[in-house]
């Protein structure tokens, strides 16, 4: 069984990829040693050329897209929040975690640059796809937040300052908010998945990926419910949150991980 990467065979985008690396890791190194703007302005142009990146791959002839690539879209789309979100909250600090998430990304999306799609079963299956990546994006932003809820609620256990200032409330609801906006978008793709096989595959097919999703979709459920009802938070809720999050990962991220590293599979 051959478990050696296959490299991207594109070069410009393979070079482009090393530099928008090369920029992420610049700043997890420097950022103790730059003021907030030179921080700022290293992590939009590490995000800038991340996103030409993702759009060299998915505009080649044929498109390209897999386990890394997905990775790699939803580590773009967690940075794109969090540039947002620094503008409103400019007291948020994770950049050198979402640094070193970007540079793990671009270069697991360089090794595992994903399978060719020379041809779509449906023109609205891209519709599908988007979904289900922006309803990652949201989740991993999800669970960013309450990462860093945990570490500042430790810290003030521990009477230390925590990198972040803003309030442990403010922090609870954004992640409640993340989770509310993913839980949504994977519902919207869950039934457009049902729909597509309905119309391609004459039926609801039940495989590794659509039982790991209705899995992170019915934890999300419960965690959303249980907030709501129950007035889950702090450990109880991270906890649920991160399972949730472990089912959608297993789902396409797993399963295509399987295919195409384990199996050697397109």
């Amino acid at each position: 069984m051959n478990l050696l990467p296959t490299l991207s065979t594109n070069p410009p985008a393979a070079l482009l990829s090393a530099v928008a690396a090369l920029s992420y890791a610049v700043l997890a190194w420097a950022h103790p040693r730059l003021t907030t703007a030179q921080t700022r302005g290293v992590l939009a142009i590490a995000w800038l050329l991340h996103l030409l990146v993702l759009a060299s791959g998915l505009l080649e002839h044929p498109p390209r897209f897999g386990f890394a690539p997905a990775l790699s879209v939803t580590a773009w789309l967690v940075l794109t929040v969090y540039l947002v979100e620094t503008r409103l909250y400019p007291q948020m600090r994770a950049r050198w975690t979402l640094a070193v998430l970007g540079t793990v990304a671009v270069l697991l999306a360089l090794v595992f640059p994903g399978s060719p799609y020379p041809a779509l079963r449906s023109s609205w299956l891209p519709l599908h796809w988007a979904l289900g990546i922006a309803s990652y994006g949201l989740i991993a932003a999800a669970v960013v937040h309450a990462w860093m809820m945990q570490r500042a609620e430790k810290s003030m256990r521990l009477g230390a300052s925590a990198d972040s200032t803003l309030p442990l409330l403010t922090l609870e609801r954004l992640t409640f908010r993340f989770v509310a906006a993913g839980f949504a978008l994977l519902s919207a793709t869950l039934l457009a998945g049902w729909w597509f096989s309905g119309t391609l595959n004459h039926g609801w097919v039940w495989d590794h990926k659509t039982a790991f999703s209705v899995l992170s979709w019915l934890t999300m459920g419960i965690l959303l419910v249980g907030r709501w009802r129950l007035g889950w938070r702090g450990r109880t809720a991270v906890r649920t949150l991160y399972v949730g999050a472990g089912f959608l990962l297993l789902g396409y991220v797993g399963s295509r991980f399987v295919l195409e590293v384990v199996l050697q599979r397109v």
